[in-house]
């Protein structure tokens, strides 16, 4: 009895920790008392650390096609999660229900799941020394009072500005515009008490050319923290209708081994397995190809690949994961050399390390240009090879690299495009296209949680014709 009460004593909640930043209207001060009420049952029924996420949003969404609106949705959400801990045992449940009644249950219910789960020495609450302590204004809050009718005008003026550009834009699949804004709390039983705002609104069209066997679809969108950064609809609508078109009289491709040049739109994609590679659940598993490789050549010299979590107005930005560890920037790959991975609190006490804020995942992860170059400039570089502008499939095995998927994309020679390729498969190995890469080009994309510009890689293996 002495040790459990040493235990609590020494976890105890920190006094009067304040929400930060402060509440500021209804919505956050009814969010903020339902976390302390989950937080204070599970103190009632015996639990020894809590933590709870308490979360609102409101959205909607309405896509028009050939001029006239398709469909409107509007959603309105919230969700209670709460983690309990005895000891190193835990439990876990959620409500939509923000009555007290309903809390209550939800917390008891975690507690009774509790009971019956294996003790695990990795479960429980993050050191309270990582817990974030400063709370910068970051940007992120920017609601759009989007009527209805507006709306509709900008997403008919989006759709039209792609159907003038070209008579041989022969149909449509509509335009759409989205916006959405919410509110997240996130509390534990050491005093840590956090509240995030955030919105997000988008607009995005795609067009069909071509009748037929011959017909091709494509798309272009922009998304922003604030709608005054959109793009202007007509601007989304023409960029649609220039890529939709440059993909008429498309060919086979033919088989071999060339370099290749990913799009950014589709470069952020080798992020994404790198992502998952160094993912600590990845990783104590032995289910990564990059297990024990911190202080690895993983990339060629001169490549930078980091974290930015307080970038303002950013995808990706948060002052702190999901269990309240304060973020920080940091150096995933620094001249080409794996430096770290990606691991919460669980993740690290698995490998004996300490979290490194990822819970939820990596924020603004960006791999740096190694040229001012853009895709044409490495098209003329590359000489003679493919450009893929669309990945098909998902064949990446993460535990060995293995990688083969379906493309579509542009045969160049003498440096130039000639024209689309489709009906191809490109495959290697993550491990050696990581080390392939020759050249990362400065027309970074920007808009989601993953940056990067063109990449230019050595060769891959192609297959088509």
């Amino acid at each position: 009895m002495k040790h459990m009460k040493d235990t609590k004593d020494k976890r105890a909640p920190q006094a009067n920790r304040r929400w930060q930043p402060a509440p500021c209207d209804e919505v956050e001060r009814n969010l903020i008392a339902v976390a302390e009420l989950a937080l204070s049952h599970a103190a009632d029924l015996g639990a020894s650390t809590a933590a709870v996420s308490v979360g609102q949003g409101q959205g909607m969404s309405l896509t028009v096609r050939h001029g006239e609106v398709e469909t409107v949705e509007h959603n309105r959400d919230k969700s209670l999660g709460i983690t309990v801990y005895f000891e190193h045992r835990s439990g876990g449940a959620s409500t939509t229900d923000f009555a007290a009644a309903a809390i209550r249950q939800s917390v008891a219910s975690a507690c009774e799941i509790a009971k019956f789960t294996e003790a695990d020495d990795c479960n429980g609450l993050p050191e309270r020394a990582l817990l974030a302590t400063e709370f910068p204004d970051l940007n992120l809050f920017h609601p759009w009072a989007l009527s209805m009718q507006q709306a509709g005008e900008l997403a008919a003026e989006c759709e039209s500005a792609a159907l003038r550009h070209d008579p041989r834009i022969s149909n449509t699949e509509g335009a759409t515009i989205a916006s959405h804004q919410e509110v997240d709390v996130y509390a534990n039983s050491d005093g840590f008490r956090g509240l995030e705002r955030g919105s997000q609104h988008s607009l995005s069209c795609s067009v069909i050319v071509g009748e037929g066997n011959a017909m091709q679809r494509d798309y272009w969108y922009d998304a922003a923290r604030a709608a005054a950064d959109l793009s202007a609809p007509r601007e989304v609508g023409e960029t649609t209708a220039r890529r939709t078109l440059r993909r008429l009289d498309a060919r086979k491709a033919r088989s071999g081994e060339f370099p290749i040049i990913f799009e950014p739109l589709v470069a952020v994609s080798l992020l994404s397995h790198l992502s998952g590679a160094i993912n600590g659940a990845n990783l104590y598993r032995n289910a990564s190809f990059l297990l024990d490789k911190i202080g690895a050549q993983i990339f060629p010299a001169g490549v930078r690949i980091h974290e930015q979590p307080h970038l303002p107005k950013s995808a990706g930005a948060a002052a702190f994961d999901g269990e309240g560890v304060a973020t920080r920037a940091r150096d995933i790959v620094a001249d080409g050399v794996l430096q770290g991975y990606a691991l919460n609190s669980y993740t690290a006490r698995k490998l004996g390390a300490q979290t490194t804020a990822n819970a939820g995942g990596l924020r603004n992860l960006e791999i740096e240009a190694t040229t001012a170059d853009d895709l044409q400039a490495l098209s003329r570089q590359m000489g003679r090879g493919l450009v893929v502008s669309e990945l098909i499939g998902f064949g990446v095995n993460t535990v060995t690299g293995d990688y083969s998927r379906g493309a579509f994309g542009f045969w160049v020679d003498n440096g130039e495009i000639q024209y689309p390729v489709q009906e191809f498969t490109i495959a290697g190995n993550l491990s050696q296209m990581f080390r392939d890469i020759a050249a990362v080009g400065a027309d970074t994309e920007r808009r989601g949680n993953l940056r990067a510009g063109s990449i230019l890689l050595n060769k891959m293996t192609v297959a088509g014709r």
